[in-house]
């Protein structure tokens, strides 16, 4: 008697399934391999198995565990998947010494790309960093978790976060509130990483008493800034005198990290941004490093993707037509 064949729809909506199947589907033609009475057939989010009714049933719990792992880990890969179908857990050995921080609601902190990686590698073999790339990126992130582990394991007694606080001049002055009440629109990414990482009321008893401190550039002047993590946020913004004054702070048992988007400098034309002049300068210097992340290194919502190719696609459009008829080509700034 032929066995019956089922069908069933499965939803992967709520990962990252472009990174989930790997690049062109590699992981996806792995898994295939692995399940050869199955029918596997990949639409977007959505994943059709056709086969026998138990046969389904036993992937789509093998299918969870790699899910599982995935959403634990970051990333999937064909030895993880291989112990998931043989045993029903991945390897261990990829837990502990790679987690960053065991942040709020089981959040495990961790590089996720390679140029992350080299970032964590980076600050662990130098006292100053610059981590230079576009927003996104996990650079300001992966440099709180840095600062946040350093402080849980003793290794500085507090967290300095800083920033130009606007974008072409620092007018506190003109906005309400105390100090915290001025700096809060510009370092809400800041704040948002630490909330990821440390609970509310230990991170309330840390502003408090000043383990974690909020200051704005032009106030680090004078400063030594001894047993610390300081971050450095958005230092395309900072003028070369500002960043040479923040850069000689740093005092005894201390830890510089300085982020910044050099594609995104909001300086006045005249000036020049300090932190491209820092990273030519400094570049050859004995415990200084530098590490450059790019749009590769981006981890967004799946629909992003689709949407830059889209807007990408307009654009070429455009430049087709405006190629054939002899106009100038559209910049993306005219869209």
């Amino acid at each position: 008697m032929e066995e019956k064949v089922s069908e069933k729809i499965i939803s992967l909506e709520d990962i990252d399934y472009i990174r989930f199947w790997g690049t062109n589907d590699k992981l996806l033609d792995f898994v295939r391999l692995l399940f050869p009475k199955l029918k596997l057939i990949v639409r977007g989010e959505m994943l059709k198995v056709i086969g026998a009714a138990d046969e389904i049933a036993a992937f789509e719990a093998k299918l969870d565990a790699m899910m599982t792992y995935f959403e634990k880990f970051g990333r999937l890969n064909e030895n993880a998947i291989m112990q998931i179908v043989e045993t029903g857990g991945g390897p261990e050995t990829e837990t502990n010494d790679e987690i960053l921080v065991h942040g709020r609601n089981g959040i495990l902190v961790k590089a996720r790309t390679p140029n992350q990686q080299r970032l964590v590698e980076a600050v662990k073999n130098n006292d100053m960093v610059f981590a230079i790339g576009p927003a996104g990126t996990g650079k300001t992130y992966t440099a709180v978790a840095l600062a946040v582990r350093a402080l849980k394991n003793k290794e500085i007694r507090r967290i300095i976060l800083t920033r130009p606080a606007v974008e072409a001049g620092e007018n506190l002055g003109f906005l309400p509130g105390d100090l915290r009440d001025k700096l809060d629109p510009y370092l809400q990414p800041l704040y948002d990483a630490l909330r990821d990482m440390i609970p509310q009321q230990k991170l309330l008893s840390y502003w408090e008493d000043n383990t974690i401190e909020i200051a704005p550039l032009a106030f680090m002047r004078g400063r030594t800034l001894d047993n610390a993590f300081v971050i450095l946020d958005e230092a395309q913004n900072a003028t070369a005198a500002q960043l040479k004054m923040f850069l000689t702070r740093m005092g005894r048992n201390a830890k510089f990290v300085i982020t910044g988007d050099i594609t995104q400098i909001d300086l006045p034309r005249h000036q020049q941004s300090g932190l491209v002049q820092a990273t030519e300068i400094l570049k050859d210097i004995k415990g200084i490093a530098i590490v450059k992340l790019d749009n590769s290194d981006v981890i967004r919502h799946r629909l992003v993707t689709s949407i830059i190719r889209a807007y990408d696609r307009l654009n070429d459009e455009k430049v087709t037509a405006a190629t054939q008829s002899g106009e100038r080509p559209p910049k993306d700034s005219d869209q």
